[in-house]
């Protein structure tokens, strides 16, 4: 039998090692969304995609609900990670 504080320590090793694939994970992410600004830059694309913005959140949205997580958590999380997407996407715009 474990004590809490074993329990305890066993749960945070866990999370730690979902934080740590969650940081690849996201870095992988931008290296793809890089291709896609630069892409962009090339060809005179706009930045942002409001349409795919939108198809993506109502995706996440159901693959939330899916899971089991808050679909309202989930399209702020895209949000969030749009918005830098975006802000990297006009960087690279400026700087062609």
């Amino acid at each position: 039998m474990t004590s809490p504080l074993d329990d305890l320590e066993r749960l945070r090793a866990s999370i730690d090692n979902m934080d740590a694939i969650l940081l690849h994970t996201l870095a992988e992410r931008f290296k793809l969304t890089q291709q896609v600004g630069v892409l962009k830059a090339q060809n005179d694309m706009p930045p942002a995609d409001k349409a795919r913005e939108s198809r993506q959140i109502d995706r996440l949205q159901r693959l939330a609900s899916e899971s089991g997580l808050d679909p309202a958590f989930a399209e702020k999380f895209l949000n969030f990670i749009v918005a830098e997407v975006i802000r990297h996407h006009e960087k690279i715009r400026s700087s062609s």
